[in-house]
């Protein structure tokens, strides 16, 4: 079974920033032909969709939530994906996922369109 590994979670001040990293545990897994998502779940609430990269085509596709403020970015020499946030608020605080499927444009949003995921990073934005 493949698997994700996230990095970069923490505390950080509403207004400030972090970059969140997801590379796959085992070499031998390459990104190359995959959609990578980042998705986000806060206590009480839905796994909900954050945004998304193609590895093939780097096209980009983001939650209005986020759009201006969270951009996603790939390192193919690393076979790593990077989410950038900026700008940072109170309601961003979530445990961020990393995930990889192969969507098609119409289902990059949807959970069940990726099959393989991370445990989980948390981000805690304090007001």
């Amino acid at each position: 079974q493949e698997q994700l590994v996230e990095s970069g979670g923490g505390l950080v001040q509403a207004g400030g920033s972090l970059r969140l990293s997801c590379a796959a545990s085992a070499r031998t897994f390459t990104f190359s032909g995959y959609g990578l998502a980042w998705f986000r779940q806060a206590p009480g609430k839905e796994r909900e969709f954050v945004g998304s990269i193609r590895w093939s085509g780097g096209n980009t596709y983001y939650a209005d939530s986020v759009k201006g403020r969270f951009t996603i970015s790939r390192d193919s020499a690393k076979n790593t994906v990077h989410l950038q946030m900026n700008s940072l608020k109170p309601e961003d605080t979530a445990v961020y996922y990393c995930a990889a499927g192969r969507p098609i444009t119409s289902t990059v949003r949807r959970a069940d369109s990726y099959y393989y995921w991370g445990q989980g990073t948390q981000v805690t934005v304090s007001s």
